[in-house]
């Protein structure tokens, strides 16, 4: 049995979910996390998570990406 956890209850999310959760493109989420001070982006080893709920707050914030 397997147990899937809804995207909008993960603490972190793959760069695909996060695209498919907030409607930014891949390669746009790419682009914001490359950054060394990213404060949304945890990385597990060269895997790349995005922390959704420190994403939100940043996207009320920000005026265009």
């Amino acid at each position: 049995m397997r147990y899937e956890v809804p995207i909008y209850e993960k603490s972190n999310l793959t760069l695909e979910e996060a695209a498919a959760y907030f409607n930014i493109g891949v390669n746009k989420l790419r682009e914001l996390t490359d950054d060394d001070k990213c404060p949304f982006v945890l990385w597990v080893g060269s895997k790349r998570l995005i922390k959704r709920v420190q994403f939100e707050v940043w996207l009320t914030k920000t005026y265009s990406i």
